[in-house]
């Protein structure tokens, strides 16, 4: 099991493709804050609506200086097809090796539907403009999350 981040680490670096199979990396945002949440996979019901709502507060977390990174296991082909189909605004990221998922703590066991698996744990790092973990939430629900973020942040 990975080992969970905690406020004040440095965020591991990473480059990732994107739906475009563009290359997108942490350092590439540096003097700006970064919201990069974990999501299991592209195309499901709950992954969709996180998705949408942080699409949804796009403009309302730029404005305040955060960019948004979406990670998934998922290869760029499903990202383009998830972003075209739910017309998402966020930038998506695939790491199908899982290698940035288990740096994030974002990778290991976790409960589903009372049953032990492993997998993406659905998790949120935000990262300020040092590359310094400003908050590491793990184990979020998909539902009403960035609400959430956007209060605690008090954006």
């Amino acid at each position: 099991m990975s080992e969970r981040l905690q406020t004040g680490d440095t965020a591991p670096a990473f480059t990732l493709p994107d739906a475009d199979g563009n290359d997108v990396s942490l350092a590439d945002h540096k003097g700006r804050k970064v919201i990069v949440y974990f999501y299991p996979a592209a195309l499901t019901p709950g992954c969709t609506k996180q998705a949408c709502d942080f699409t949804d507060n796009l403009e309302l977390l730029t404005g305040a200086g955060y960019d948004v990174i979406g990670v998934s296991p998922d290869r760029p082909e499903k990202l383009a097809k998830f972003r075209e189909k739910e017309n998402l605004k966020v930038t998506l990221v695939g790491d199908p090796s899982k290698e940035t998922l288990e740096a994030y703590g974002a990778y290991g066991e976790k409960k589903l539907y009372g049953k032990v698996v492993t997998g993406v744990i659905r998790s949120t790092i935000v990262v300020d403009e040092e590359g310094k973990v400003e908050k590491a939430l793990y184990n979020v629900k998909a539902t009403g999350h960035v609400a959430k973020i956007i209060k605690d942040l008090g954006v």
